[in-house]
């Protein structure tokens, strides 16, 4: 019965072969000129002996037919078989091709087929962060784009990622893994298993499969960028995911009370108020790819993610920063929903803004993307039992700073009360954004100075 309903909607959508964008149509008209161009070189070949002799039979099977049956009537007949067998032939060629690549059916086949296009065809994205925030945004721009590229910081030396960092010396692959499964096909199975967390075994209690994944593959191929290519060979992840820096880089922090944390883990658990913050060495040298995809991008998103040990180590990495300054393509920062205690309690949207100036020493984005609507009364006290609150929108402050706000619906609110960026409704509002603004960088050196000075109101998706 699925055999017969698969059958019935293939027959039902072959016409979706013939639709523009495939590329399927032109290169069988190539391969029609080529069967011809054959058979002209066979005929000169043998001095057109067979085309004598096909001529001649094919002269009189037309007398013939025309003899017994009027032009009229013959002629539309030798047509439709004409056609009735090359669409006999090519529908056999493809079905053949389905049972192997896609044994489901031939709709199944075009469908992919249309969407590989259309994803390949989408705009060349860079998004730059890490943590659960990164994975987030990379799990709805893949439905968008095939050309996505992740830059992901390396600071990470808490839990597992941490302990293979001390043990071993690898680069923590913690938020790489994260972001692998984000961009793998079968995303759901991937991610299951790159979280998968061992519960017993004597030093693996606490490890995850990926992490543990990455750190083999590191270990066999020579290097972390090497280990992430293999893994998205495998996982067939959409996109690219690249370390921002191949260094083994530790962060520090200077707290408003005087102290100097060392170490990403240490400088959340502080609870302090983050002055400034930096890392050893100082501005480790970025990976040649990471800087690559930066001048060769369409769109450039930074965050969401931790503020101090998310976003800003990217900006730390050297080169990083310089480019950035000098693309003239659509840039926007996603910021936060929450506070996070420990980073940026108490911030709003504005002390976010600075923060990343700060760090940077220029304006590195065009826009803000901002929560529109605040969370439920009841989430806000749950959050404000461990010291987190919604990121307050002060817009006269950053008017000054001359920063242009977007506001839109971002926020998943689960059963649970966390409170997280959704995907799909994430994706879809950068994307809109862009296809707005993008025009403009033809015109004027960003998106910022065209809007600033018409005195345009907040942009609402």
């Amino acid at each position: 019965m699925v055999r017969f309903r698969s059958t019935v909607a293939t027959k039902g959508r072959w016409y979706l072969w013939l639709s523009p964008g495939l590329s399927v149509k032109r290169w069988l008209a190539l391969s029609a000129v080529g069967v011809l161009l054959t058979s002209i070189g066979l005929a000169i070949l043998f001095r057109l002996t067979p085309i004598f002799y096909v001529t001649r039979f094919l002269s009189n099977v037309v007398e013939t037919l025309v003899q017994v049956f009027p032009n009229t009537v013959s002629g539309p007949i030798a047509i439709l078989l004409g056609v009735g067998l090359i669409w006999w032939g090519q529908k056999r060629t493809l079905g053949t091709l389905t049972q192997v690549l896609m044994p489901e059916g031939d709709a199944e086949l075009v469908d992919l087929l249309r969407n590989h296009q259309r994803l390949n065809r989408g705009p060349k994205i860079v998004a730059i962060g890490g943590g659960t925030g990164l994975s987030a945004l990379l799990r709805g721009l893949k439905s968008y784009s095939a050309n996505i590229t992740a830059i992901v910081t390396v600071a990470d030396d808490g839990g597992s990622s941490g302990r293979l960092r001390r043990e071993i010396g690898v680069l923590p692959p913690g938020d790489i893994r994260n972001c692998l499964a984000a961009l793998a096909d079968e995303e759901k199975l991937i991610t299951e298993l790159f979280q998968y967390r061992f519960k017993a075994g004597d030093g693996l209690i606490g490890h995850s499969f990926g992490n543990l994944f990455l750190t083999a593959l590191s270990d066999i191929t020579g290097d972390l960028e090497q280990a992430i290519a293999a893994s998205s060979r495998v996982l067939a992840v959409r996109g690219r995911v690249l370390p921002a820096t191949l260094t083994n880089v530790s962060l520090w922090a200077e707290l408003a009370d005087g102290r100097r944390i060392e170490g990403e883990s240490n400088i959340t658990e502080a609870g302090g108020s983050i002055l400034r913050i930096g890392c050893v060495p100082e501005h480790p040298p970025a990976l040649p790819r990471a800087i690559a995809a930066l001048k060769d991008a369409d769109y450039i998103i930074l965050g969401p993610g931790s503020l101090y040990t998310s976003v800003i180590p990217n900006l730390l990495v050297s080169g990083m920063v310089e480019t950035l300054r000098e693309r003239r393509v659509p840039r926007i920062y996603v910021c936060n929903i929450m506070s996070q205690p420990g980073e940026t309690q108490g911030y709003t949207v504005s002390d976010h803004v600075r923060a990343i100036d700060r760090a940077a020493g220029a304006r590195l984005f065009d826009a803000v993307l901002v929560q529109k609507t605040p969370p439920s009364e009841q989430t806000i006290r749950n959050y404000r039992e461990i010291g987190a609150h919604p990121v307050i929108l002060d817009r006269e402050k950053l008017a000054r700073l001359g920063c242009r706000i977007l506001l839109a619906n971002i926020m998943e609110e689960s059963e649970s009360g966390l409170i997280r960026h959704d995907p799909e409704r994430l994706a879809n509002v950068l994307l809109r954004w862009y296809s707005r603004v993008r025009i403009s960088f033809h015109s004027t050196h960003s998106v910022q100075e065209a809007q600033m000075s018409s005195g345009k109101p907040p942009l609402q998706l």
